[in-house]
């Protein structure tokens, strides 16, 4: 099977990204070994490992932010190449990372066209460069209104906000220019019960919206809640895809872990050294 035949699977439908034999390596050290990925249009992929199993290498690589050694990248089947987050960004990708990557003294909408200002029309905004703050403004509401997300004033400060606010302003950044794909690294890591609950469903709502969601995760639960497949990493590929309905947390736990393995008709089977070392 090609590359391209690969990439069209589930239901007959193209990916919108899709990675693979992605290689990198660091010295001796092999951060992604041979490591493949897929991801649908309308869907959540949540991606889970444990530490060191290479999930950040692959997001990065998928992001734009690391340049792998071997293998391909595709957006809507077509190979692309990568050499900045600017490429991935020029071709719909747009990655929420775990610091936000916010500026705490700019208020919001100020925030969400960071490097993609809007200057007013006409000698002033050509010659004298000046920013169109209202358009900006107008815009940035429409779209936090869209998420669902509330504030007090879009020309509040973001250092003003809470966690969760401030999470949703990356996030909706990321929904306002991403055309083929959210990547989300580690969105409720840093954030109480009732501000992970409001993240996971703004990430319901952009899902809604057409737009795929790639959400890397530690937290089991939240990625049963929200998401339509698992992609199990492991020693730097992909080791196994998994649905939450048919499959359980504690099945995705031994295979990220080692002690279960994935067989081609998609049962999970006890691996007999992870038995006889008594992790099962």
């Amino acid at each position: 099977m090609t590359s391209t035949e690969q990439s069209v699977a589930q239901n007959g439908q193209q990916t919108t990204l899709s990675a693979r034999g992605l290689v990198k390596r660091y010295g001796r050290v092999t951060a992604i070994n041979g490591a493949d990925f897929d991801l649908y249009p309308g869907e959540v992929l949540a991606v889970v490992g444990d530490n060191g199993a290479g999930k950040s290498s692959l997001i990065k690589a998928l992001s734009g932010a690391l340049i792998p050694d071997e293998g391909e990248i595709r957006v809507d089947g077509q190979v692309v190449h990568f050499k900045s987050p600017l490429d991935a960004r020029h071709h719909g990708i747009e990655t929420v990372y775990q610091d936000l990557a916010v500026a705490p003294a700019l208020d919001i909408a100020s925030n969400m066209f960071l490097g993609r200002e809007k200057r007013l029309r006409g000698p002033f905004g050509g010659l004298a460069r000046k920013l169109d703050t209202g358009e900006m403004r107008k815009e940035a509401q429409r779209i936090l209104d869209e998420l669902g997300i509330n504030v007090k004033s879009i020309s509040q400060l973001v250092e003003t906000l809470s966690g969760g606010q401030r999470q949703g302003v990356a996030v909706a950044r990321a929904a306002a220019f991403g055309t083929k794909a959210v990547i989300m690294d580690e969105p409720t890591a840093a954030l109480g019960v009732a501000e992970s609950a409001k993240v996971l469903e703004l990430i319901g709502r952009i899902r809604d919206r057409g737009l795929p969601v790639v959400l890397i995760s530690h937290n089991m639960p939240h990625v049963f809640d929200i998401a339509d497949r698992i992609h199990v990493h492991r020693l730097g590929k992909r080791v196994a895809v998994v649905s939450p309905k048919t499959h359980t947390m504690n099945q995705v736990v031994g295979l990220l872990t080692g002690a279960l393995q994935l067989e081609e008709g998609g049962a999970v089977v006890e691996v007999a050294a992870a038995t006889h070392a008594g992790l099962t």
